[in-house]
């Protein structure tokens, strides 16, 4: 497998991981806040240094493209782009959502049986909506990623007859309105770059690489600037 460097940026949450033969070699988390354009540079030197003391080559930067936050997306893709061009590798995007999904798949807690349960990652989008898709085990997307206004029947057509697993920071205020008892709700699941190795290793397997010059993040809506308060 590949030696590879993950990155998330795509919510509060900023972490790095060196992964490489199904390890974890070396990772940074921080879940205080949005700090992302102070933390990740130290955080990738740490990989980074971390390669050079052991002479390991990297082989591509892997970075979680969205949906999420649109600076921490901006601010991700950025340095993941500066670095894969420095060390002339390939770049890897990794669908936070599908993230998401594989995290929860792989919670010890969570029982799931592949026939019969599906996942509906949701990352918040302030008030009631969220960014979310409906995956099966393998991925295939069942409803594209979009962003979703949550009311009493979303993911009905989904519920009547699967189980469906929902996680992500956007799954708190489901809850208020998802009444199924086919719902099931996984809390504590955040996009990590720990999490992206299988994700990231079989792009890389298959080739799957960003265009360093013109990828952009899925940020699946427009950005909407809200006016400040006023300080008086």
């Amino acid at each position: 497998m590949a030696t590879i460097l993950n990155i998330d940026t795509s919510t509060a949450v900023c972490s790095t991981a060196l992964t490489a033969e199904g390890m974890v070699l070396r990772h940074y988390e921080n879940f205080e806040g949005r700090n992302h354009a102070t933390l990740l540079s130290d955080y990738i030197k740490g990989c980074l240094d971390y390669l050079a003391d052991h002479e390991m080559k990297l082989d591509a930067v892997a970075v979680s493209i969205g949906p999420g936050s649109y600076t921490g997306l901006r601010i991700g893709l950025s340095e993941a782009k500066g670095l894969a061009y420095g060390l002339k590798v390939p770049l890897i995007g990794v669908d936070t959502l599908k993230l998401l999904a594989t995290s929860a798949m792989f919670r010890a807690d969570v029982d799931a049986d592949p026939e019969t349960t599906l996942f509906a990652p949701m990352i918040d989008a302030r008030r009631m909506e969220v960014f979310t898709a409906v995956y099966d085990f393998a991925l295939n997307a069942l409803m594209e990623p979009q962003p979703l206004i949550l009311d009493g029947e979303s993911y009905s057509e989904f519920l009547k007859e699967k189980k469906v697993i929902f996680c992500g920071d956007g799954s708190e205020k489901a809850k208020a309105v998802i009444k199924s008892g086919n719902a099931c709700f996984v809390d504590g699941v955040v996009p990590l770059a720990v999490d992206m190795m299988p994700l990231a290793d079989l792009a890389y397997s298959k080739g799957d690489f960003l265009d360093l010059a013109y990828s952009t993040p899925a940020y699946l809506k427009d950005f909407q600037a809200t006016k400040p308060k006023p300080l008086i």
